[in-house]
């Protein structure tokens, strides 16, 4: 059967991302002995009249549209993506028949919503490597089931998580517009923070996948596409089962060394293991520490406080490795007094970048979802398609931004609003300009790109 499969997502700060669970449906219903186009919406500048015409072509039978995102999750200067999907779909209605299912992390956020008002026939939620494969097979023998949404068991490990079908024509326009590559190595997540809806979506264990094929993907990127930098997707790189270091160390066996970055835990990391990292070309890592004090940290259910903030921040940097902090002001604990407490905190992080964030993204099926309903911010009927922030009650979200802004505008390298930067950045890679970008406002990495970042902010 011909399948159709469409990446919607046009959000482009910091940099476009390849839409690699789409290329791993693609890969999925190949094997399935489906025929398989994949367009990204991106690539072909969010043109209706290319996705008219390419869906004219293909004449397909089934429709697979992949939201990444519905918003930015930045209260200060919103951006939607629901239209933009629901337009789409409107495009491809008018000039197929086609049954159109959605996917993708966003919509298995908000699924009945989300399905009611873009208007797709089928959705499903969590992983839909083997449920796409099932409605397939039967829109192909003219079933129509009676169930609309689709829900995965998020249990898919090894080489049953099938590798991207990277297409090197769309990695190509992804790499000259940032040069970053990206790359799955397990799926789920163990910890409980209250905002997060990752458990819920990939399951609260870790899964990984076949270690070979993995590695097969990265050199894939770096030899066969010219990738620069290969981003690792997971929730979090630096897992407590070793799953991360079994792959650093099949890297050293097969001598596969790429530049990568990866979203860390802030724990403490053996000299060993980073070292271990450096072999294989880290060059930077995001911390996620996201709350700025040891009370802020409580709220958000971390299982580290400040202080392993700073020990991990230093364990790379000792090594000259490039870090940037990511922090949330407003969540549950937070207080006038934790507010300044965290501004003097990140002010004091050595041979860093941070972005900060004001409010918290309300997302169903979290622990924030339910504290927010207790204080009366949003009701169970509220459907959250339109963004609602958490702000801990007590604080006004005027004098928070105003405070923010003060307490970080004199210092390079913390960034509030988090895109601030972001023109600059999106200059530089016009320039030719590749790689992480925000390491360049780290004090002491001065070089040519930082000072043109510098006379364009």
């Amino acid at each position: 059967m011909k399948c159709f499969l469409v990446g919607a997502n046009i959000a482009t700060s910091p940099y476009p991302v390849y839409p690699l669970g789409m290329s791993m449906i693609a890969n999925a219903l190949i094997k399935a002995d489906h025929e398989v186009v994949q367009f990204d919406f991106l690539q072909n500048q969010s043109s209706l009249k290319r996705l008219r015409a390419s869906i004219e072509t293909a004449k397909p039978q089934m429709v697979g549209i992949s939201m990444r995102n519905i918003d930015n999750v930045n209260s200060i200067q919103e951006e939607k993506y629901t239209a933009i999907v629901k337009s789409i779909v409107a495009e491809i209605k008018s000039v197929s028949n086609a049954v159109i299912v959605l996917g993708g992390t966003a919509f298995s956020i908000l699924p009945e919503k989300l399905l009611k008002e873009i208007g797709g026939d089928y959705g499903i939620v969590g992983e839909g490597e083997e449920l796409i494969v099932k409605l397939a097979s039967m829109i192909q023998n003219n079933q129509k089931p009676s169930n609309k949404i689709f829900k995965a068991d998020s249990t898919l490990e090894g080489i049953q998580i099938p590798r991207a079908l990277y297409n090197k024509e769309m990695v190509n326009y992804f790499l000259d517009n940032g040069s970053i590559a990206n790359v799955q190595t397990k799926r789920g997540c163990i910890h409980r923070c209250v905002y997060c809806s990752y458990p819920y979506l990939e399951g609260n264990i870790f899964r990984k996948r076949d270690i070979k094929e993995t590695i097969d993907d990265i050199e894939f990127l770096i030899k066969e596409c010219k990738a620069k930098m290969i981003f690792f997707t997971d929730s979090v790189f630096n897992d407590k089962q070793g799953i991360y270091i079994e792959l650093l160390e099949t890297m050293v066996k097969r001598k596969i060394v790429a530049p990568w970055t990866a979203y860390i835990k802030p724990e403490k990391i053996s000299d060993s293991v980073i070292d271990l990292m450096i072999k294989t070309g880290v060059k930077g890592v995001e911390i996620g520490g996201d709350g700025a004090s040891d009370e802020t940290l409580a709220g958000l259910g971390k299982s580290f406080r400040f202080h392993d903030i700073i020990a991990c921040n230093k364990s790379f940097t000792d090594k000259d490795i490039a870090t940037s902090n990511f922090f949330m002001f407003g969540g549950p604990r937070e207080n006038k007094e934790t507010v300044k407490t965290g501004i003097d905190n990140i002010i004091s992080l050595k041979k860093t970048v941070s972005f900060m964030f004001l409010g918290i993204r309300i997302l169903p099926n979290t622990k924030l979802y339910d504290m927010a309903v207790k204080h009366n911010m949003i009701s169970i009927n509220d459907d959250l398609l339109e963004p609602v922030y958490y702000i801990e009650p007590g604080l006004d979200k005027n004098w928070l931004e105003t405070t923010l802004e003060k307490g970080f505008k004199p210092h390079r390298h913390c960034v509030f609003p988090p895109n601030a930067l972001e023109n600059s950045v999106k200059f530089l890679h016009k320039l030719g300009h590749t790689g992480l970008m925000w390491d360049l406002l780290i004090p002491g990495r001065n070089n040519q790109r930082a000072r043109k970042i510098n006379k364009r902010k």
